[in-house]
């Protein structure tokens, strides 16, 4: 079915009939000619040249108006997920690793920029996915929604780059990051992949929230734990605490997420290529069936229109040239 941007304009298709209403202008110069015997090839040739020119018209006119055919939503099936991005930008994340830097030219790159370099990469190898991106730091920013191209979300990230402030809120980056999926329908597997250097203290209610959300919408939560110099492990079984030292934020968080009845996984990366090991065992992870919709956009027809009218016109200006000239 044909479709018009402009449908205004097809009122001005009658203007298109003009050249049958109108007479050549030699035609009224020398009264005698119609003396002469008719030329029923000539007339024919002449009708010719005005249909000619009412078709050039109504093409350009039908091109301002700008048939298109309607866009398309087309079923697939492939491997993926619905993967949305919950990443740190607490100012701590422009901030080197833990660990020695000795990887191939990335040496002293910072949290941050490891994080972005690798999750681009990430994106980029999965073709099917939709993903969405989240940053939070005293409050979360809902950067993308949940989409399919992946140039819009490789350029959300390389935006999620600025400076951040000195507050971890993973409640309100995790509060957003699910209230992305109840906005999308059910392909098969939802997953949140959330990259921190820290923790926060997370209050009863949003506890609650997080975990009846999570559980609700059956979403798998990949927790990385980019660490700080000096900082603690989540998988120290043997860390002692003194008895007036209150449990890490860390490790409260990963007790807490432990608690969820959807999957839960953990990781732990003291430089980048531990982080890129923990990105790549994700991708290895989610490779389960899905459903999507490819959108399909409708056909442009409006070039086609102008490249008619186009040749139709340079056709009647080669026999203009071809006319003999009358003479004074």
């Amino acid at each position: 079915m044909i479709l018009f941007t402009h449908y205004w304009v097809l009122l001005l298709l009658p203007v298109a009939l003009l050249p049958l209403l109108l007479e050549r202008t030699h035609s009224r110069r020398y009264a005698w000619l119609a003396l002469l015997p008719k030329d029923p090839l000539s007339d024919l040739i002449g009708l010719l040249l005005k249909i000619l020119a009412v078709l050039a018209l109504l093409f350009i006119l039908l091109g301002m108006a700008g048939p298109h055919t309607a866009a398309q939503q087309v079923e697939r099936i492939g491997q993926g997920a619905q993967i949305i991005l919950t990443i740190d930008r607490s100012a701590s994340m422009d901030e080197p690793f833990s660990g020695a830097m000795t990887g191939r030219g990335h040496a002293g790159e910072s949290k941050s920029a490891a994080a972005r370099r690798i999750i681009t990469e990430f994106v980029r190898q999965r073709k099917n996915d939709m993903f969405g991106v989240v940053t939070f730091s005293n409050s979360a920013m809902y950067v993308m929604p949940l989409t399919q191209s992946h140039e819009a979300i490789l350029a959300a990230i390389d935006a999620a780059g600025g400076p951040g402030l000195f507050q971890t809120n993973i409640g309100s980056g995790l509060t957003t990051a699910l209230g992305m999926f109840a906005k999308t329908p059910d392909s098969g597997s939802r997953v949140i992949v959330l990259l921190s250097d820290g923790a926060g203290n997370l209050s009863a209610l949003t506890q609650q929230k997080v975990r009846d959300w999570a559980e609700r919408m059956r979403v798998t939560l990949y927790w990385i734990v980019l660490r700080q110099p000096g900082g603690i492990s989540i998988f120290d079984e043997h860390l002692k605490l003194a008895d007036d030292q209150p449990t890490p934020p860390e490790i409260k968080l990963h007790e807490y997420f432990k608690t969820f009845r959807t999957e839960y996984h953990a990781y732990e990366a003291d430089d980048p290529q531990s982080l890129a090991m923990a990105i790549e065992d994700i991708n290895r992870k989610e490779k389960k069936p899905i459903r999507y919709y490819e959108q399909i956009p409708g056909h442009d027809y409006a070039p086609h229109c102008f490249a008619i009218a186009a040749g139709m016109i340079g056709v009647l200006m080669g026999i203009r040239l071809l006319e003999v000239r009358t003479w004074h």
